[in-house]
């Protein structure tokens, strides 16, 4: 199936879903470890035309969709979603950790320099570093 290209004045829609889909594969890909390369190989398409895909110049035909998922190893839906639905998941999965569960809850019983100390703390802490006393 041949890739779509994206006309010079796609309509609204389609430009957004486009850039999202964009978006997804280029943060799929790189969660993966992936090049352009390699996930045009598991798709076997020219690495351009992931490169197409990923700076919105071409938008996917639904049979492309699902090679992308399955070269990814993910469901389709997972490319389509739009950034509201990964901001929400994002909340959700920080809100189920139950150690950042706890850090919220207590975050307003602090006042601005108790932030400012635990947000270093936890810098240096992240990076290795030790703090005086």
């Amino acid at each position: 199936m041949a890739p779509q290209l994206v006309s010079s004045q796609p309509a609204p829609d389609g430009e957004r879903a486009g850039l999202q889909v964009a978006v997804q594969v280029r943060e799929m890909r790189r969660a993966r470890h992936l090049s352009q390369r390699q996930l045009a190989g598991r798709m076997q398409v020219p690495r351009t035309y992931i490169s197409k895909i990923e700076n919105g110049k071409a938008i996917p035909t639904l049979g492309s969709l699902e090679r992308l998922a399955g070269a990814l190893g993910v469901d389709v839906r997972m490319l389509v979603r739009d950034a509201r639905s990964r901001r929400e998941e994002e909340v959700t999965s920080i809100l189920n950790d139950p150690f950042l569960g706890e850090i919220a809850s207590l975050l307003p019983h602090l006042d601005s320099l108790h932030r400012t100390l635990l947000l270093g703390a936890v810098r240096d802490s992240a990076m290795g570093r030790r703090r005086s006393a």
